[in-house]
C-alpha cells in the first residue's frame, strides 16, 4: 500500500473527482468542491460519468465474448465495481488484465483490482500515460504481446492536449500490440455545450489541470488506420447498449461524450 503522504491533496485529481461523480467516497473536500462546481454548470456531468462507466462495461464484454484474453487498462480510476478484470474474467476466466493509472490513491486502493480468477491474473502498475515505454515494459512481464491485447484508455485522453502528443502516444502504444488487437476509448466533447465547456476548461487550467475536450471528428482520428467495430464513434449512451439499459434522459440533451472500439488488422 502507498504511503499517504504521496497522495497530493492540494489540488483535485481525475481519478478521485471521477470517484466523486459516482458517488464514491474515496475523494477529497478539493475534489468534491471542483466537482459541485462542475455539476452547478452543467448537471450532465453524473449523467455522463455514469454513462462512461456503463460504456467501459459494455465494451469490455463485446470484447470478452470476441475471444479477448488480455486487456490494457491505462487511466484505471479508483476501483468501482464491476471493474474490468470482474466483467472479463467472468466470460473468459484465463483474461490478463493489467491497471495503470498515476494516482498513488489508486496504488492505495489497488488490492481491489488484484482479485483475478485462479485461471487468470491481474496486475496493477503506477505510471502515467505520457510514459509509453515504461507501460509497455512492466505490462509486458504479465502480458504476451505476440498475442492481441484490448488497450482500453477510458475517459483519459481528454486530460491531454495536443500539445503534449495525445495522438502520437496513442500510436505509440498500439503499434506496440499485435494485429487483432483493439482500441478502446471514451473521450469527453465540447460538441453539445460550447460554453459550458468553455467554462470547465478554463476552470480546470485555474486548478492546475488539462481539460482537452474534443470534436466527433478529432476523437475518430485516434482510429485512424484501424477497423471500427459498429457502430464507430458514437455518443455513450448509444454504443452497442443492451436490452434493459436505461437511455438517456431526452430532456437533457445528449450526452457530452464519446466512445469507440476499433481492431487494428
Amino acid at each position: 500500500m502507498t504511503d499517504p503522504s504521496y497522495i497530493d491533496t492540494s489540488k483535485p485529481h481525475p481519478a478521485r473527482m471521477y470517484d466523486w461523480f459516482l458517488g464514491g467516497k474515496d475523494n477529497y473536500p478539493v475534489d468534491e468542491e471542483m466537482g459541485r462546481r462542475l455539476v452547478a454548470m452543467d448537471g450532465r456531468v453524473l449523467t455522463t460519468a455514469r454513462a462512461n462507466r456503463a460504456f467501459m462495461q459494455r465494451a469490455t464484454r463485446w470484447l470478452a465474448t470476441q475471444g479477448v484474453r488480455q486487456y490494457l487498462d491505462i487511466g484505471t480510476g479508483i476501483p468501482t465495481e464491476p471493474n474490468l478484470h470482474q466483467i472479463a474474467q467472468a466470460i473468459v476466466p484465463d483474461a490478463r488484465v493489467v491497471y495503470c493509472d498515476n494516482d498513488p490513491i489508486v496504488l492505495a486502493h489497488a488490492e481491489a483490482l488484484l482479485r483475478s480468477t485462479p485461471q487468470g491474473v491481474t496486475e496493477y502498475i503506477q505510471a502515467d500515460f505520457r510514459e509509453p515505454a515504461k507501460i509497455l515494459e512492466e505490462a509486458g512481464r504479465v502480458l504476451d504481446f505476440d498475442r492481441p491485447v484490448a488497450l482500453s484508455l477510458v475517459a483519459l485522453l481528454h486530460f491531454i492536449a495536443d500539445e503534449d502528443g495525445a495522438y502520437d502516444l496513442v500510436d505509440r502504444m498500439m503499434s506496440a500490440l499485435p494485429a487483432g488487437s483493439h482500441l478502446v476509448l471514451s473521450h469527453g466533447t465540447a460538441d453539445f455545450t460550447p460554453a459550458t465547456a468553455k467554462q470547465a476548461t478554463e476552470l480546470y487550467k485555474a486548478r492546475g489541470m488539462t481539460l482537452a475536450l474534443r470534436t466527433r471528428a478529432e476523437v475518430e482520428r485516434f482510429f485512424e488506420g484501424y477497423e471500427l467495430v459498429d457502430p464507430g464513434v458514437e455518443i455513450l449512451d448509444r454504443w452497442k447498449p443492451e436490452p434493459g439499459e436505461p437511455g438517456p434522459d431526452p430532456e437533457e440533451g445528449p450526452t457530452p461524450g464519446y466512445g469507440g472500439v476499433a481492431r487494428k488488422r
